[in-house]
């Protein structure tokens, strides 16, 4: 991939993520852990972190407070993510990862993090007002107390200091940024889409027209469907793609979305058409589920399932 001009992500509600094992999770009883790592998380800070691992430029927004926002700017920091930091009132969030080794099960455990005043939330768009990047990603959910408009005020807000801007979240404020209009891609997942749109999408031609209508309704001009182990479908105004899932072992889901986003992104601000944007964001999902921990894709592993991928297509 050649050169890329920086690509700014947003995470209104990060956390801090701890990863680790556990011979089987039972209830009462006492479960002990091993092999623990602390990740920064958050949808745009693993968007952040696996732009760099691919060799692109970014710039991490976060909202931190307390002592745990300390903990997660020390962990931005030590994985050599450039960042900006909005300081909050509250106590930035602590998430758990266990990977169950009897079942092969993961669980998660994702609190719903601090409140926003709205003083917070204006310092927000002042902070994104004031950093030059040319593509604006707006990836994860908004923290308690934040408008459900949010990301549309920031998406609005983006044209006018030449940004394409990128929005995955879901719910309430992933539909009134689509309704505001002039997004570039939108990356929900199926359960996400079919709450969107609402109703259930089981059939791959159901997907398929349904994102074939949003990308022609002109609010966004990319839509990319993620479909688990089932894979994931894109389209823009004239066509769909669809590609199945990476064949890698599965060691952790953690950020695999968020590492489509960024792989996807980072390659269509290099220039590249929208089906080979598509084929890096597979293969940086792919290797991020082949790998343990939050957003943890590879370089290499990237690259050489992209080239599976592309053939793919």
């Amino acid at each position: 991939m050649p050169d890329t001009p920086t690509i700014i992500t947003l995470t209104a509600n990060p956390s801090v993520d701890l990863a680790c094992e556990a011979e089987a999770v039972r209830p009462v009883r006492k479960i002990r852990t091993t092999n623990e790592r602390f990740d920064p998380g958050g949808g745009g800070v693993n968007v952040a972190r696996v732009v760099r691992e691919l060799g692109g430029q970014a710039l991490a927004v976060l909202l931190a407070g307390g002592v745990t926002g300390r903990l997660i700017e020390e962990l931005v920091d030590a994985a050599g993510i450039p960042r900006r930091s909005v300081p909050i009132a509250g106590r930035t969030r602590i998430s758990q990862i266990v990977q169950d080794l009897s079942s092969g099960l993961e669980y998660r455990f994702v609190p719903e993090g601090p409140e926003i005043a709205p003083a917070e939330t204006s310092a927000a768009l002042e902070l994104l007002a004031r950093e030059a990047g040319a593509w604006l990603v707006l990836s994860g959910s908004l923290a308690r107390g934040m408008p459900v408009d949010f990301f549309a005020t920031a998406a609005g807000q983006a044209p006018a200091r030449g940004q394409r801007v990128v929005v995955d979240s879901s719910g309430a404020p992933l539909r009134a940024a689509i309704e505001a209009g002039g997004l570039e891609l939108v990356k929900p997942s199926l359960g996400e889409f079919e709450a969107l749109v609402g109703r259930k999408l089981p059939e791959a031609a159901d997907q398929d027209a349904a994102v074939l209508a949003l990308a022609r309704s002109g609010a966004v001009k990319l839509v990319a469907l993620t479909l688990g182990h089932r894979g994931a479908v894109l389209a823009n105004a004239e066509r769909v793609w669809r590609l199945p899932a990476p064949d890698v072992p599965v060691r952790g889901a953690a950020g695999a979305g968020d590492s489509f986003v960024a792989a996807m992104t980072l390659s269509l601000a290099r220039g590249e058409a929208p089906a080979e944007a598509f084929a890096w964001g597979s293969a940086a999902g792919g290797a991020t589920v082949a790998q343990p921990g939050t957003a943890h894709a590879k370089r290499a592993e990237v690259e050489a399932l992209y080239r599976q991928m592309r053939r793919l297509l």
